[in-house]
Order: structure tokens, then sequence, then C-alpha cells
């Protein structure tokens, strides 16, 4: 049986009070209680203060370019199916420069596990509006307030083909850690957001601020297989707002619609490949 211990690596940067703290114990707690052997699992990230989350963890890791952890997580899903793919993304690194690997990683349905920290804020480059910022924030890059309607998350990741989709507040590290191994454990692509202060750039969104507002959708008789009550559900925000699981259906993933052999694309043997020929098309 594995132990946080097993994962934890690296002395962490982040913030006094930041959301990640919490964030990153609840992974960890997750690990553990599926008992993920480290060497079994893949961590991949793109750039930003949540990207970093990876370098924290003890377990093959690769954070890539801003927006494109995503495609790292796909390309270590496809090489090996075997192993379990995790991969975190903050909302300007996700919803910003890499939206378009979201949409089309939720669409084939790949067996991968996203977090994303939304903090509303890019917190990594010294506090600029990101796509979640809420609209009259204040921030360096928007001096008189932000002026258009923030992206919902929840929306985009429905619309473009998820199938189990969840938030969660970093204030509830119990139900963060229940609702990423429920994503883990589910075959094919999970989308869990995660609301996070950035308590040095973000003064709205708070830790009180999400509390007075967050309630559990399953406290109470919701049917997460039902599109259309998810749809509604993931417009609500303001006051009250729903965190738990969405919407969560099973489909065929991506893996098992893409006809493989049953030896996983790193075993191939490429000794007798010759690619001269290609090399020639280009000259």
């Amino acid at each position: 049986m594995t132990e946080i211990k097993d994962y934890t690596q690296g002395k962490i940067t982040w913030c006094a009070g930041c959301g990640d703290f919490s964030i990153l114990n609840a992974v960890k707690r997750a690990f553990v209680e599926l008992n993920i052997q480290p060497e079994n699992l893949a961590f991949t990230s793109g750039i930003g203060c949540s990207s970093k989350i990876s370098y924290w963890t003890k377990a093959y890791g690769f954070s890539g370019l801003h927006g494109r952890g995503l495609q790292l997580a796909l390309g270590a899903k496809l090489a090996n199916r075997n192993l379990t793919v995790f991969s975190a993304a903050g909302d300007g690194d996700l919803l910003g420069e890499g939206v378009n690997h979201l949409i089309h990683t939720a669409r084939k349905n790949i067996d991968v596990t996203l977090i994303l920290h939304n903090n509303q804020v890019y917190g990594l480059t010294t506090g600029q509006k990101s796509p979640t910022s809420e609209k009259g924030f204040i921030t360096i890059s928007t001096p008189k307030g932000v002026v258009e309607d923030p992206l919902n998350p929840l929306l985009l990741a429905l619309t473009s083909g998820s199938t189990f989709i969840a938030r969660c507040f970093a204030g509830d590290l119990n139900h963060i850690t229940k609702i990423i191994a429920e994503g883990i454990k589910h075959k094919g692509f999970s989308f869990i957001e995660i609301l996070q202060p950035c308590v040095t750039y973000n003064y709205l969104n708070t830790y009180d601020y999400w509390k007075e507002r967050c309630y559990d959708l399953q406290q109470n008789k919701y049917d997460f297989t039902n599109k259309e009550e998810a749809f509604k559900k993931m417009h609500e925000y303001g006051k009250k707002m729903p965190v738990g699981i969405f919407y969560k259906i099973n489909k065929p993933s991506y893996e098992e619609l893409f006809k493989q052999t049953k030896i996983p694309s790193y075993k191939h043997n490429i000794d007798n490949i010759n690619i001269d020929k290609l090399f020639e098309e280009f000259r």
C-alpha cells in the first residue's frame, strides 16, 4: 500500500495560504486511496503556479509549454494505455493558451484525468485577468475592471464531450480527494474544476467568498447522467454555486476505439523502420 510520502519530493514555493497546497494534498491522498504506484503514474502540466504541482509529485512527470499539458497527457496515454495519466492546469494556462487542446481531448474521450485550478487570475505573471475573471474585477491588465463575461469551464467541457465533469472548492480537502479519486476511476476524459483562492492577487474570490456560496449537488436528489439537468446546474453562478459531480456517463474511450495491438506503442520494435524515404520528400 502506498503512502503520501511515496509521492512527495522537492521544496514547495507557493505563497503561504495558496489553495494549491490543499489541492496537492488531495491529489496525493487520492493516489494513496487508489494505491497507484508512482512508477505507474504519468503527471503532466503546462506553465503556471498550478502546473508546478507536477514538480512536487514523485511520478513520471513532464511540464511542457503554456497550455500544452493535455497534449503531453494524450501522448503518454496513447503510448502506454496501462499508465494512470493525470494532468493539472490553471485557468489561464488551460482556457487561454490551451483551450483548443481541452476541446479536442474531451471530444476524443481520452482516458485522462484533468484538474483545473481556477483562481480567476494569472498568478505566476503577477495578477493579470484570466478567461474566468469576474466582470468588473480590477487587475493590473484591467485597471478599469474586466468588461467581458467570464468563460464557463464546465459548460465548455460538457459541450466538448467530457464524460465526467465535476467541481470542488479548495477549502474542502475531503471532498476534493473523493472527487479526484472518482475521476481517476472513470474510464474516459474526466474534467474537474477546483475553485481556488489566489491569496496574493485575487482580493475578490477568497476562501470566505466560496464557503458562503458552494453547496454539494450530491446532498440532494440529482441525476448526473441527465445532460439537460447538468446544463442547467452549470449555469448556476452567483449567490449559490453547486459543487460535486455534474455529469457522468459511460462511453468507449478513444483508446478502446483506436485499434491498437495488444502490445503498447512504446514497446513496439522500430529497429527495422527506415525513414530515409520520408526525409527525401522534404528535400
